[in-house]
């Protein structure tokens, strides 16, 4: 049996373009997801050859679907299911940002000390008392 509907918000979440599919949701429902200009529903069926403008986190995208994708799978796979039609000039106007800025993770070696290094700091204030 094959199946013949994928929900939008599934599609975007299974070629990466959001991270959970509660965060697909809630981009479309800030109409951060278009269809020619209009906002879409989370639970629209996607069919191939639509072109979808979506706004990230980190840039804005303009795909084409060129097929179906039912479930998550890795980058190099997930890529092959649309074509990327963002226009140079928005991919210029945000090539600036370093691309750790929008993982949410934090630098290395920058804020709280580790264990090791509050260990480390206690002891060098122990020592000179």
């Amino acid at each position: 049996m094959e199946k013949e509907k994928l929900r939008l918000d599934k599609y975007l979440w299974a070629i990466r373009m959001f991270k959970t599919r509660a965060l697909a949701v809630d981009a479309i429902e800030k109409n951060k997801v278009k269809l020619n200009d209009q906002p879409v529903k989370a639970a629209r069926p996607v069919h191939i050859g639509e072109v979808y403008h979506i706004k990230t986190e980190s840039r804005k995208w303009v795909i084409e679907v060129t097929g179906l994708l039912f479930n998550r799978v890795k980058y190099a796979e997930a890529i092959q299911f649309y074509t990327d039609l963002t226009p140079p000039e928005t991919l210029e106007a945000t090539a600036f940002q370093p691309a750790a800025f929008h993982t949410g993770k934090r630098l290395s070696k920058v804020g709280r000390p580790t264990k090791k290094q509050q260990r480390d700091i206690e002891g060098f204030f122990n020592d000179n008392a």
